[in-house]
């Protein structure tokens, strides 16, 4: 693989703007190659250039008499430093600026756009790591703060009554001396470019606690290092002077509380004052632990992406200088790494050391001194691609395949379509059967979209929230969509019967019952509690269906109401599990009757199993508004309400029939259905707009070919108006009424698998324009001075 690939995989995505660009520097490259091989002279004959070798090697006196200029590829000029980099200030920070001391040779003034390019794309990649070395600093300070507070919570959790520190005064004395022995040892061994912005005394004290009761082996090592270090140990006295004992720091400390919990909603709703005191109880101590745990995670991950970023734009620095060295015959590279080793970018170990003391610390306390256990946590390993994912997915699709076309023949060879039978088999069993269709096709809808978001280097795992390393890739996804497809066609074929039993005027018990039997199968793999069939993806999805059903209790995250969204396209899906209640709790299934058409609870539970996923989502979109005071969330909420209306007087129609319902019914659908579209490609895709670099599109597209973008957006309006078909009864190829419901629920979740591609497309720009690429993790304990400070 070439490096530029190389280099445009392994970037961090929302920091792409931040990186050097080195496609367009080679770009420039190829444009000053260009002007070497046109101004080259031409190419002499072997036997001319005998002789003129022959002649230079006795006109080395006269050619130095005359001084000729020596070509630009002599030796003499390759060892001439055709640069000079200096560092300058602009604007209170430093930046670097090269100066090309050959512009008089031909082509120079293209090597000096080069260099000017060259210099900006430096300065920018050093600012940018250098903001985020200060970024993960203060966020070591705190997490420095937190461990400080836990273990002194685990001390009061471990002994209630209190035990005597002053035994350990020694240890907080060595502690201190530690932290200044390796905080003067480390400023010795900086470049005097990188010193001045160092703030290592933030980084050493994150490892240091109470509680460690075992030198490690990096505390021996300060320790000898102290007896060398004699400038420091003032420092040292007042680190230990000013630091209050652990027991003490608990006067200062108060509970995080945060609105996650239904209870917690409704006493912040109700203004119920918070309870922030500390309960020193073994409960309180796990959830503590459990969210620094988090926390640590989530810092060490951003720290080996920030060194990523600085090696992976030094080594790109050196690669580009090695192709300028190779183009031009000159020796630019090492003056230019020289500068760029030097720098803060190349010279920099704050972050190398605070990843030293991360392992550490959570090696001791959150692994009980377990390395291998400890770094596992830190770098989870990447799920590998199995050969068996993939054999067994193309197993299973071509089952499906073959089952397909075995229920089209059958039904072809036996003349189902034509039996008196086929009209109630539509009306009981089809309904039943097509709850599998749905979900199958929503399932290979989302397989598509996996695999353009990573086509397309969309971060879906980060802007979902994955674990890392246990997300679902688009093959595991065809696996269980076609495992589940295999087993739907084939109960679909066990059960083709048209005519019951003349006996017994039933049909066969077994084989009615079997789609019953399917569905208590899938709920039960789905909260099978085993580390079987991918348990973290089945209880991810379980945990934001949870929040769905219970909004608005639980904080909205993006995962809850992409889920939710979801759900609003399967609203024929949950009407078919109604279906299924009715149709096996009342026992019509033996003669297969379909009695629930007629019954009033039936009727009434229609309207609200289709209003649930809206419903749901309106509540989410309030509870935003009432957090984040955002306007756009109540006009959010605006569209779905009108669209439960309209969904409300279409099933109206569907039921009492009558000029007022449809008249009604199409007013409030028109009007849902812009609304809707509206949405969809302006606030969730983020397109038409005016005055963008691709018009009526936005600024930055990840798609090249913008016709997809267009066909998109006329594809998605008319799917929404696709419910005209329920209103107006258009009766297509004399189809079956239950057949048209199956048509248009499918094409709303082909919509909404469209929809999905371009909707995170537009959070991965957002999250790029933003450089966002971590969560924020909340943490358990809150100083009195944090407060402060934020009054």
């Amino acid at each position: 693989m070439k490096f530029g690939k190389e280099f445009a995989s392994q970037m961090v995505l929302e920091w792409q703007e931040a990186y050097m660009d080195y496609d367009y520097l080679k770009t420039l490259l190829k444009e000053i190659h260009r002007f070497k091989q046109r101004t080259r002279p031409p190419a002499t004959p072997r036997g001319l250039k005998r002789t003129m070798t022959l002649y230079r090697a006795f006109s080395g006196l006269t050619q130095r008499h005359h001084q000729q200029p020596m070509s630009p590829s002599s030796p003499d000029i390759e060892d001439q430093v055709p640069i000079l980099v200096t560092s300058v200030n602009q604007e209170g920070s430093q930046s670097y600026q090269t100066t090309f001391l050959m512009q008089a040779d031909d082509g120079g003034e293209y090597e000096l756009v080069f260099f000017r390019r060259l210099d900006d794309e430096f300065n920018k990649v050093d600012k940018f790591y250098k903001s985020k070395v200060e970024e993960v600093t203060k966020e070591a300070e705190m997490l420095n703060k937190q461990m400080d507070a836990l273990i002194a919570f685990r001390i009061k959790v471990e002994n209630p009554q209190g035990w005597s520190w002053e035994d350990r005064s020694g240890d907080m004395t060595r502690l201190a001396s530690d932290v200044a022995a390796s905080t003067a040892a480390l400023a010795a061994s900086t470049p005097s470019g990188a010193r001045a912005s160092r703030r290592v005394d933030h980084m050493e004290v994150i490892e240091e606690g109470p509680s460690i009761h075992e030198e490690s082996d990096e505390d021996k090592e300060n320790n000898d290092m102290k007896e060398n270090v004699q400038v420091q140990k003032p420092e040292a006295n007042n680190l230990k002077g000013r630091k209050p004992t652990p027991l003490q720091i608990l006067n200062r400390v108060k509970m995080n509380t945060t609105l996650d919990t239904p209870r917690s909603t409704i006493k912040g709703f109700l203004n119920v004052p918070k309870q922030t005191g500390l309960k020193f109880n073994r409960e309180n101590l796990k959830k503590v632990e459990d969210q620094l745990k988090r926390a640590f995670v989530e810092f060490y991950q951003k720290l080996r992406l920030v060194k990523s970023f600085s090696f992976l734009n030094t080594l790109a620095f050196s690669k580009i200088m090695k192709k300028y060295d190779k183009i031009t015959s000159r020796n630019a590279a090492k003056p230019y790494m020289k500068m760029v080793d030097n720098s803060y970018l190349g010279s920099s170990e704050e972050v190398t050391k605070l990843m030293e003391r991360v392992e550490a610390t959570f090696i001791k306390h959150f692994a009980n001194s377990n390395r291998s256990k400890g770094m596992n946590v830190l770098r989870p390993k990447a799920r590998k691609q199995r050969h068996r994912i993939t054999f067994s997915t193309g197993f299973f699709a071509g089952c499906t395949f073959a089952l397909i076309l075995a229920l089209i023949l059958i039904i072809r060879a036996r003349n189902i379509m034509g039996q008196p039978g086929r009209i109630q088999y539509m009306e009981t069993m089809f309904p039943l059967y097509s709850l599998y269709g749905f979900i199958v096709l929503h399932m290979v809808m989302y397989a598509v979209d996996v695999y353009f978001w990573r086509r397309y280097r969309v971060n879906y795992a980060f802007i979902f929230g994955f674990k890392q390393g246990r997300e679902l890739g688009y093959r595991e996804v065809l696996l269980v969509s076609f495992g589940l497809a295999v087993a739907a066609l084939a109960s679909v074929l066990s059960n083709l019967d048209m005519e019951m039993d003349p006996n017994t005027k039933d049909y066969k018990t077994f084989t009615e019952i079997i789609p019953l039997i399917l569905v208590l199968l899938v709920f039960v793999i789905l909260f099978l509690p085993f580390n079987i069939l991918y348990r973290s993806s089945r209880f991810f999805f379980l945990t934001c269906l949870f929040h769905c059903i219970c909004a608005p209790l639980y904080k909205v995250t993006l995962p809850d109401f992409f889920l939710a969204d979801q759900l609003t396209s399967q609203v024929q899906a949950f009407r078919s599990l109604e279906f299924y209640v009715c149709y096996y709790g009342w026992g019509d299934f033996k003669q297969r009757r379909n009695s629930c058409k007629t019954n009033d609870v039936f009727n009434t539970f229609s309207f609200i199993i289709a209003v649930i996923p809206y419903w749901s989502r309106l509540l989410q979109c309030l509870r935003r508004l009432f957090e984040e005071k955002d306007p756009v969330q109540g006009h959010n909420g605006m569209k779905y309400f009108v669209t439960i209306a309209a969904l409300c007087l279409r099933t109206a129609y569907s039921l009492n029939k009558g000029l007022a319902w449809e008249v009604l019914a199409v007013v409030f659908s028109v009007a849902a259905a812009i609304f809707g579209t509206y949405w969809d490609l302006v606030h969730d895709w983020g397109l038409l707009k005016r005055h963008s670099k691709n018009r009526w599109l936005r600024d930055k597209l990840l798609i090249p070919q913008k016709s997809v973008y267009f066909g998109a957006m006329v594809l998605n309006v008319v799917l929404r108006f696709a419910w005209l078909q329920t209103v107006f009864n258009f009766n297509l190829f004399d189809l079956h009424r239950q057949t048209l419901i199956a048509i248009v629920a499918s094409l709303e979740i082909i919509r909404r698998g469209m929809w999905n591609f371009f909707r995170l497309e537009n959070e991965h720009l957002n999250n790029v324009g933003k450089y966002r690429a971590f969560k924020s993790v909340p943490l358990p304990f809150n100083y009195d001075e944090d407060e402060d400070k934020d009054e």
